[in-house]
């Protein structure tokens, strides 16, 4: 558990280390780098939302298959 959280923490860090490099260097305005980030959190949202529907969907077929028997 202490690795993991160990690597949690790292993980963290270096997400954020590497969120201030490109803001800092980053050929874009400040508003523009935060609606490039957004559009790619919404597409991720939304992508991962498609997926679990659909998970979903194949989940209770398979259920409902079961039942049958």
């Amino acid at each position: 558990m202490r690795k993991f959280l160990s690597l949690l923490v790292g993980l963290g860090i270096g997400w954020a280390i590497g969120a201030l490099l490109v803001t800092f260097f980053a050929p874009l305005t400040s508003d523009e780098l935060r609606e490039n980030w957004q559009d790619h959190y919404e597409r991720a949202l939304t992508a991962g939302r498609e997926a679990s529907a659909k998970r979903r969907t194949e989940l209770e077929r398979e259920l409902e298959e079961l039942g049958k028997d």
